[in-house]
């Protein structure tokens, strides 16, 4: 069972992703992990990935998917794996509905939905004390006093890609993406969606529900 989670930027896909692996035991497959441990171990494929990050330009689906493919490959993803960040495009998600089309292997998604507004709130709640860098949410880790840094006592300031206009219109470019991929698992009866807002607990109530009438259990 390979299940694939999918949520736009601030849906708490790691956080939920996390709890899901260590309650069922299967291997959560981060795409952006991924790309940082094997940029780090010097792998072909990192090498060939960091050539394209270092030039600031999108990795080629054709390496994001020979990395993804590479890590299924391993004893802990043999039977039950959960990837997040992964498909994010249908060119992706074809790729790896080839990928294993000859094996048993059923690949199923869910979506963690999670309205627009409350993802620009959650998304534009991020403080930083320009004084020590100390980093809060005021969703979920508030200061002790409101604008002010713990540690210093400076007055806290938004960061320009945490202001609303650039988190708007990055979050324009990836729900399209990310509408797309959703449409490509719902046109072939593969996809549950489970709302995404809520307490962690109560979130994660609802994934683990979804993820076993998939087939993904412990």
């Amino acid at each position: 069972m390979i299940l694939v989670l999918l949520g736009a930027p601030g849906a708490g896909k790691g956080t939920q992703a996390e709890a899901l692996s260590a309650a069922t035991g299967a291997a959560h497959v981060a795409t952006g992990d991924l790309f940082r441990a094997e940029i780090s171990a010097g792998s072909p494929l990192g090498v060939a990935a960091k050539e394209f990050i270092d030039a600031g330009q999108l990795v080629p689906d054709e390496v994001t998917i020979n990395m993804i493919q590479a890590r299924l490959a391993r004893p802990d993803a043999a039977t039950r794996v959960i990837l997040d960040g992964f498909p994010r495009n249908p060119a992706q998600a074809a790729a790896l509905d080839a990928a294993y089309a000859a094996s048993t292997r059923a690949i199923r998604a869910v979506l963690l939905k999670v309205d627009r507004a409350v993802l620009l709130e959650r998304l534009t709640a991020r403080r930083v004390c320009p004084s020590c860098g100390r980093s809060y949410h005021l969703l979920s880790r508030p200061p002790k006093s409101p604008g002010v840094c713990d540690v210093c006592a400076t007055t806290l300031i938004t960061r320009s890609d945490d202001a609303p206009e650039t988190v708007a219109a990055r979050l324009a470019n990836q729900l399209a993406a990310l509408d797309s991929v959703v449409d490509l698992y719902r046109a072939t009866g593969r996809l549950a969606v489970v709302d995404g807002v809520g307490p962690i607990d109560e979130v994660q109530a609802r994934l683990a529900a979804a993820a076993a009438a998939a087939g993904l259990t412990a």
